[in-house]
């Protein structure tokens, strides 16, 4: 019962932006089949799984599943290099397989180790190509399919060009429509009265405004009219058998060709991969700071893709800009999802002749503040302000993103904070100074919190710049972890070249644990989950700090 509860606690809110997110989604869904090169209600099935099934599934209270524009590419090149669709559904199938193997090994905790800036960097950089992409749909100009977020585009244009491209076909209908749904939208979340009217979300208003005013300037025969190729195009089937039709299943003949197991695991790694991402995003964008369990996510997605197959629907993963609209529409549990794709199924099924009188400009004003809020001049500034080690890695994976794709901007902006933080490590791993005694100069290597085989270099070359005849103190009173190979150097400092020299050296605060010697569990200790743990050990067992190498 209390499960029950908890999931419907919220339905006044979570109705609204599953609506809102089944607007967005619906066109995206059949813009992603298109240019996929696979039947329409491919899309749309893919979206009421990722909906209905994933939904449940999943831990996540935000995140919205379906077909993804990430794997657009992979899965028009898969089905025309395997001759079938059925045959590639096959691969979808395996691929559900896998991704259900990778949550049972707890692959998911590789999202644990995405930074903050970069994920934030995507997320502003998924908001400028949203609005990059929708502005010419907003204009009326839509030789680009719904959902794309590449920069080159399959007509041989780019973002830019498209940009330029609409002054050339501008249609005015578009515009007003476009305008008036944009006016409806802020004045829903800025105007008190209209913003205790939870339950009819802005945006269906919007979309109900824009049909009626285009079918005011159809019926009047007005030029502000918006032609059919500007309207939502779902396909309409016109008896029972044809709609039977829809429904492809797997061809399972196909699973002793390998190149259905090399599409399975492209599927596979880049959708998982994919999730992950949205999922960090998501939980980012939870005003309730909740967190999801990932290898359950995976779980979600593989079974997800795996029903998807069977019933004839493309690869779905979870999916950044129905997740950013579902957070932005003020979802609260995940049974927003579900009622998107509930609303998809019933929608496709009983009205789809309604649905087909929608003006894409309409969804292009909804998208479009969607993407403003994910690159709203705030995080900019939010960033800059942090200093160059978080803004830089924030700007690259952004810029990234949006002149490339996700994954290469995410990998790209992971690249540099990971350079960052090398070169923030290898400066903070020690520091030294110099006091004045009667007796002669003491020199203090005070050690940082951890020191990794990366300090190796530096902390030699400072050893080795020490001068003859001088006091050395190395001081590990605040270190928690130090590498075996720092301490084979001043282990051979001290018993070596500072005996030759007549360097005086004393150890301060050394653990003994940090000896390493003769310990079989602690020989591999190159790893960083070893570091932790080595260093999660010793702050357990509250060990004595005593000298290492006593005088």
């Amino acid at each position: 019962m209390t499960k029950k509860f908890n999931i419907f606690a919220n339905l006044k809110s979570d109705f609204a932006s599953g609506l809102v997110v089944f607007l967005v989604a619906l066109p995206l869904c059949l813009g992603i089949a298109m240019a996929s090169g696979a039947p329409l209600f491919s899309g749309i099935i893919s979206g009421i799984i990722g909906g209905i099934v994933v939904g449940y599934l999943s831990k996540s209270h935000l995140s919205v599943s379906g077909p993804a524009a990430g794997l657009t590419a992979i899965v028009l090149t898969a089905i025309t290099d395997l001759g079938a669709f059925d045959i590639f559904l096959t691969a979808v199938f395996i691929a559900g397989l896998m991704q259900l193997a990778l949550g049972f090994i707890k692959a998911g905790s590789i999202s644990n180790y995405f930074p903050t800036n970069v994920i934030e960097g995507m997320l502003a950089g998924i908001g400028i190509i949203i609005i990059l992409k929708q502005l010419p749909h907003a204009f009326g100009y839509d030789n680009d399919f719904e959902g794309d977020q590449s920069f080159l585009q399959l007509d041989g244009s780019d973002t830019l060009s498209s940009l330029f491209s609409i002054f050339n076909f501008i249609q005015l209908g578009s515009i007003i429509i476009t305008i008036l749904s944009l006016i409806i939208l802020i004045a829903w979340d800025k105007v008190p009265f209209l913003k205790k009217l939870k339950l009819i979300p802005g945006a269906l208003v919007a979309v109900v405004v824009g049909v009626m005013l285009n079918e005011i300037f159809t019926v009047t025969g007005s030029s502000l009219a918006i032609a059919k190729e500007h309207l939502v195009s779902l396909p309409v089937p016109t008896s029972f058998d044809e709609f039977k039709s829809i429904i492809v299943t797997p061809n399972l003949s196909g699973i002793t060709n390998p190149k259905v197991w090399v599409i399975a695991l492209t599927i596979a790694i880049v959708a998982s991969i994919e999730t992950l991402l949205s999922i960090e995003a998501a939980d980012r964008m939870d005003v309730q700071k909740r967190y999801t369990d990932t290898n359950v996510e995976l779980k979600a997605q593989g079974i997800g893709n795996m029903v998807s197959s069977l019933l004839g629907g493309l690869p779905l993963t979870s999916v950044i800009v129905r997740t950013s609209a579902n957070s932005n529409s003020g979802a609260k549990s995940k049974m927003s999802a579900i009622i998107h794709g509930l609303l998809l199924l019933i929608s496709v099924v009983s009205i789809p002749l309604v649905l087909n009188k929608i003006p894409l400009a309409t969804l292009a004003a909804i998208l479009l503040l969607v993407g403003y809020k994910l690159a709203k001049p705030a995080t900019f500034k939010h960033f800059w302000e942090k200093g160059k080690y978080q803004f830089v890695p924030f700007m690259a994976t952004l810029l990234a993103v949006v002149f490339t794709d996700l994954l290469k901007g995410v990998a790209l902006g992971i690249v540099i904070s990971i350079i960052f933080v090398l070169k923030g490590n290898l400066k903070r791993a020690y520091s030294f100074r110099k006091e004045e005694y009667a007796d002669g100069d003491v020199i203090h290597i005070d050690l940082a919190q951890e020191v990794s085989f990366l300090n190796k270099a530096a902390i030699k070359l400072t050893l080795n710049d020490i001068p003859e005849n001088s006091k050395v103190v190395i001081d590990a009173k605040d270190t928690v972890y130090i590498a075996h190979d720092i301490l084979d150097l001043i282990h051979e400092f001290k018993t070596t070249r500072a005996i030759d020299q007549n360097i005086k050296v004393k150890l301060k605060g050394f653990k003994k644990a940090y000896q390493l010697e003769n310990s079989s569990e602690t020989q591999n200790h190159v790893t960083i989950e070893h570091y932790y743990d080595v260093a999660k050990r010793m702050m357990v067992k509250k060990e004595i700090k005593t000298e290492v190498f006593p005088d």
